[in-house]
């Protein structure tokens, strides 16, 4: 229903629930269709697993690029309780990476979980996250540079445009056409974990260190 759009957490909570309990064919086809179009998309993290907070456009492509604890908790407990649902190895995927994130990224000293990742760094919203295709030729060299691209629409114009001009700048949001695609083969696998490894070395965006246990 357009842009912006977040994630329906307690509707989709609600739509698996009619399914479990009621056998609701239509409910699950409904909650799978949304969160099949988040783990394909943008505001799905490729690289490190997790979700951004909100998408901006109206196809799960271009989001707001901050990372919040809140979300991501409700979120891993969606995709379990799709995987259990379906069998699906996609769901299981997504919520396994997503758990991993939290734990490498928002692992408080002291055993909390801390609250979030701001969307900027160096002033630039998201410029941790994007890719030009050049960088992810650098990284990977031309084959498997280039299949990656292919499967993540990496592209020489890019897919983010600036705010006052609408032109393409050359920088790219990882996503995919099918959420089917997100079960990689090893190759596609070594890729993420290089350009993850590579990410890790930029500007980190700010990170909101409270611990809220109600989150």
């Amino acid at each position: 229903n357009g842009a912006p759009k977040f994630p329906p957490h307690h509707m989709l909570r609600f739509l698996l629930y009619e399914a479990r309990t009621r056998g609701d064919a239509r409910a699950l086809q409904w909650a799978t269709a949304t969160l099949d179009a988040m783990a394909a998309g943008g505001i799905h993290d490729h690289l490190a697993g997790g979700f951004h907070r909100y998408a901006t456009d109206a196809q799960w492509l271009v989001p707001h690029f901050e990372k919040m604890l809140y979300d991501n908790a409700q979120l891993g407990r969606l995709y379990v309780e799709a995987w259990t649902l379906t069998g699906h190895a996609r769901y299981r995927q997504v919520a396994g990476r997503l758990f991993d994130w939290v734990l490498d990224e928002l692992t408080d000293a002291a055993g909390g979980f801390h609250a979030a990742y701001d969307a900027d760094s160096e002033g630039v919203e998201g410029k941790f996250y994007v890719w030009s295709l050049r960088e992810v030729l650098d990284v990977l060299g031309d084959d498997l540079g280039r299949r990656f691209a292919q499967r993540y629409n990496v592209t020489e114009e890019g897919n983010c445009r600036e705010e006052s001009s609408g032109r393409r700048t050359g920088a790219n949001i990882l996503h995919l056409d099918h959420a089917e695609d997100l079960t990689a083969d090893d190759a596609m696998a070594e890729a993420l974990r290089r350009l993850r490894l590579r990410r890790s070395e930029r500007v980190w965006p700010g990170r909101d260190d409270k611990v809220l246990a109600g989150w």
